[in-house]
């Protein structure tokens, strides 16, 4: 019978192979928590799955009341309220995932100290629900489009690198935040402001075009900004993405993730004893 160590030895934590390996052995699991925690997620809730579009939609609401009836704020051409929705989808997706993802060990400690799994799995699980949560939201997004008379246009394919982009992003995040819980509580206790914080910095309000020149570069190096652009750019504009800003997304992503989950690994060995 093959014996599992918890607590790997020196730098086996390195070995992103190896935990890749490990994690496709537990898929079958993965698939099962997923389910579940879609299944679960409203299930005691009046309205059910319809939060999952009244979220966005209520944000919708009070940002095109705020920040273009009372401060003018534009538009980038569009009426506001698509042009708000269309960015409060992939953040409404990243905030909430990152959010429930960020406790998801925490939650679960009995699981964790009882039971031997790839301990990456729970954020896992948050995010695809995030995902979901998402087709959903999009639905409605493809309803106000034609409700203004927006059509989707043949770079709508375009779409979905660009989510794949922002599920990745958002996997970096939630596994480093959900480590980091583990040991300093205070994350969980700090992210809703963090979160606010980010979503300032995003152009979720303001179209990216108003960020001075000077700043653009590191603007850009939050990932939600050249996602945001780009959905925009498909949904709203018709046209391809801007390379630039989505070029920024792509390679910050391409550099956090993999380091994300080998930091998830290494503070793997001692979730156990500190849950």
């Amino acid at each position: 019978m093959a014996v599992i160590v918890i607590r790997p030895a020196s730098s086996a934590w390195l070995r992103l192979h190896e935990h890749l390996a490990r994690l496709a052995e537990y898929r079958d699991l993965l698939v099962t928590l997923s389910a579940h925690r879609i299944s679960v997620r409203y299930k005691q809730t009046s309205l059910g799955l319809a939060w999952a579009v009244l979220q966005p939609l209520m944000m919708m609401v009070i940002f095109t009341a705020v920040f273009s009836v009372l401060a003018k704020m534009p538009g980038d051409g569009t009426p506001y309220a698509l042009f708000a929705y269309t960015a409060l989808l992939p953040w409404t997706f990243f905030s909430g995932s990152v959010t429930s993802a960020t406790n998801s060990l925490v939650s679960h400690n009995q699981m964790i100290t009882k039971v031997y799994f790839p301990r990456e799995i729970l954020p896992i699980t948050y995010v695809v629900a995030g995902a979901f949560d998402f087709a959903i939201g999009f639905v409605v997004l493809v309803a106000l489009m034609a409700w203004y008379a927006v059509p989707l246009t043949a770079h709508a394919w375009l779409l979905l690198p660009i989510v794949a982009l922002l599920a990745l992003w958002t996997l970096a995040v939630s596994l480093v935040l959900s480590a980091v819980q583990v040991r300093f509580r205070d994350v969980g206790v700090a992210l809703p402001v963090l979160v606010q914080g980010l979503m300032f910095a995003s152009p979720i309000i303001y179209p990216l075009s108003v960020v001075p020149a000077s700043w653009r570069s590191w603007y850009l190096l939050n990932p939600i900004a050249g996602i945001v652009g780009s959905f925009r750019d498909v949904l709203l504009h018709h046209a391809p993405p801007d390379p630039v800003p989505l070029r920024f997304a792509a390679i910050v992503t391409a550099v956090v993730l993999p380091l994300a989950y080998l930091f998830f690994k290494r503070a793997e060995a001692t979730m156990a004893d500190l849950i």
